[in-house]
């Protein structure tokens, strides 16, 4: 799929890049108990719109890996399959954070354990979707850019 001649996948990957890490930094953010009521929704509308942002990043890269790579050997072939696994991952990764956002706001209002089992798990997932995001960035960039 192209816009205006442009495949979609170098596009749409500008906003998981962004609204990823930004929805890392809510879940970190959300740990703290006097920020956690101010930083509910946004939090979650950041992990749902960069998991959203993921997946049609990762569905337009097997699209452009299928219409303009599909022939691609040797070296370059093995970057686009080490970005392709990390992206695979953080499809995975943006999902749970994303489900994970969105328990931990549904049952906000619950204390003790349960909130704070909540929190731990936003604040894990928010932190290893940030680490994913950097991850498949860097092998996508080592794909595209690297010249050897």
């Amino acid at each position: 799929m192209e816009i205006n001649g442009v495949p979609l996948h170098p596009l749409v990957v500008h906003a998981a890049v962004v609204l990823t890490p930004l929805a890392g930094l809510a879940a970190v953010g959300y740990a703290v108990p006097a920020w956690r009521d101010r930083l509910r929704w946004p939090l979650v509308v950041l992990a749902v719109v960069a998991a959203a942002a993921v997946w049609v990043a990762y569905l337009s890269g097997e699209n452009l890996r299928t219409d303009r790579f599909a022939g691609v050997t040797g070296t370059l072939a093995d970057r686009i399959a080490d970005h392709e696994t990390w992206a695979k991952r953080l499809r995975i990764g943006a999902s749970v954070f994303a489900v994970l956002a969105v328990a931990a706001a549904w049952l906000h209002t619950r204390s003790g354990p349960v909130r704070s089992v909540l929190t731990l798990l936003v604040v894990a997932g928010g932190l290893v979707t940030l680490v994913l995001v950097v991850l498949t960035g860097d092998a996508g960039a080592q794909a595209t850019w690297r010249i050897d």
